[in-house]
């Protein structure tokens, strides 16, 4: 199930920082500077000193998250408004998304290729997959053809957007540091997390992975 669903993408769009900025952040209160230790060839990434590594690990393990946040990254994102939604829950994230306010093409609408079914121990979450015969498609082309209706009728898109479900695709800019992203993705890499928020974040932390992989590995 994992590949079937493209639609939902994190896009890495830059970055600031890397391993070593978290190790001098956190040297500096001793008046202190660290280098790298050596360039790895095959990967093509600088390498840290064990100490430096150890350092960063310990870091992570006591909770002193401070040093973190001297790297950044920003990710362009495509997905559901419910996923958007919980993603916009997460503090210390900067997030900029299309308005349709302004914007009036026709939406994309997120079609899931089963229905799970009902957590049985949780209030929320879900499980298994319900067999049911749902005319998906022809709900969501009522949908938006009763936006079209409204826009050609001549109601401003701010209005005519309020029947669209939440089904709806849309389009955003998140950036934050390296200790908020992780906030994230720890709590949204779980198994009781929403697959298709689960989506997002197995994207975003597979590209943290590769620009802060001592730091990345330390805070996952």
């Amino acid at each position: 199930m994992e590949d079937k669903i493209p639609m939902i993408k994190a896009t890495y769009i830059d970055h600031m920082g890397s391993d070593l900025s978290v190790v001098n952040a956190a040297r500096v209160s001793f008046g202190k500077q660290s280098n790298w230790h050596d360039h790895d060839s095959e990967t093509d990434q600088y390498v840290l000193k064990d100490a430096d590594r150890k350092l960063v690990h310990y870091l992570a393990c006591h909770k002193h998250t401070s040093p973190f946040g001297h790297a950044f990254a920003s990710f362009h994102i495509k997905a559901p408004l419910f996923v958007h939604a919980q993603c916009l829950k997460h503090k210390f994230l900067r997030s900029n998304t299309i308005s349709r306010r302004y914007v009036d093409d026709d939406p994309e609408f997120y079609e899931p290729t089963e229905w799970r079914g009902r957590s049985v121990d949780k209030k929320q979450g879900s499980s298994g997959v319900v067999h049911i015969s749902v005319d998906q498609g022809m709900q969501w082309h009522r949908q938006l053809q009763t936006y079209k209706d409204l826009l050609e009728a001549g109601v401003a898109p701010e209005m005519a957007r309020i029947v669209l479900p939440t089904s709806m695709y849309t389009e955003w800019h998140m950036s934050g540091s390296m200790d908020a992203w992780a906030a994230l993705c720890v709590l949204r890499l779980s198994e009781d997390t929403q697959y298709e928020t689960r989506l997002v974040a197995q994207q975003i932390s597979a590209k943290m992975a590769d620009l802060f992989p001592v730091s990345w590995g330390a805070l996952i």
